[in-house]
């Protein structure tokens, strides 16, 4: 069939304490599990009261895109007989207020790409845009998902 699950679990793993006033605070720390896979351990950002030395929602979701690029990206490469040398990309996930809602707004991503052939540079671009378009996850999420590669040979 066409569908595949994913399962997980999230265990919350802060303690209930209390501010200098005697004010009720929650630490935000959890741990995110799937079977087979190390745990990962997230918070929210700081600005929202969490520890910025662990996984958010916000750096996940921004994770998330940009693997989906790249593993989107190397299997329309592998079709068209694309070597690729090399491969990183920096994202930015951009949280703002939109129509009276604090949501991710936009996500960029930069792909930095090497392959091996100079005469498949200008396939090799291309396929990024096929890439985006065939993305699990971009295809998923209501905001603008910018992909702006640069390929060299």
């Amino acid at each position: 069939s066409h569908t595949h699950l994913f399962e997980g679990e999230l265990h919350w793993t802060g303690q209930a304490g209390a501010d200098e006033h005697g004010k009720l605070m929650l630490e935000r720390a959890f741990e995110l599990r799937f079977e087979g896979k190390a745990p990962l351990e997230g918070s929210s950002p700081a600005v929202f009261r969490g520890d910025d030395s662990r996984h958010n929602p916000e750096t996940l979701l921004v994770a998330s895109l940009m693997a989906c690029h790249h593993l989107t990206y190397l299997a329309v490469c592998e079709r068209a007989g694309i070597r690729l040398l090399e491969y990183r990309d920096s994202g930015t996930g951009t949280l703002a207020m939109k129509d009276g809602k604090m949501r991710m707004v936009e996500v960029r991503l930069a792909p930095q790409v090497r392959i091996a052939d100079a005469a498949q540079l200008d396939q090799a671009r291309e396929l990024h845009s096929k890439a985006h378009a065939h993305c699990f996850i971009s295809n998923s999420v209501n905001f603008e998902v910018k992909v702006e590669p640069a390929v060299t040979a």
